[in-house]
């Protein structure tokens, strides 16, 4: 069983859009996940642009890969990485802790992580 980072059990980030590393709707990997998509993010408008702008276009669709393109109010398996570049820039995307995979911790803090918690 996957644990978040609240050390309970991970939850669904999104069936609709399909999110994670498997297209399971879980923001949980294997070892052959270089990006660690790992964060259960809420899109919104200034990330998706921020995204855009430092090269990962998460907005347009992409047909050859059945993705249709993420809108503000989606949710997302983020890779830790670009949540923490974006967190740094002043951008992160809201994150859904309970759906955010426990691997994270060890590319950003739960304070970090916290500070942008959705509040359900």
């Amino acid at each position: 069983m996957s644990l978040n980072v609240l050390g309970t059990p991970l939850q669904v980030c999104s069936q609709s859009p399909l999110t994670g590393w498997f297209r399971d709707g879980c923001c949980r990997s294997d070892p052959d996940d270089r990006g660690m998509h790992w964060v259960c993010t809420v899109m919104t408008a200034e990330f998706l642009a921020f995204s855009r702008s430092v090269g990962n276009d998460l907005s347009t669709p992409r047909p050859e890969y059945d993705f249709a393109g993420l809108r503000p109010g989606d949710r997302w398996c983020l890779c830790a990485q670009r949540w923490h570049e974006a967190y740094l820039a002043g951008f992160a995307p809201q994150v859904v802790l309970e759906a955010t995979h426990l691997n994270t911790l060890g590319v950003v803090s739960l304070q970090q992580l916290q500070d942008c918690a959705v509040i359900e």
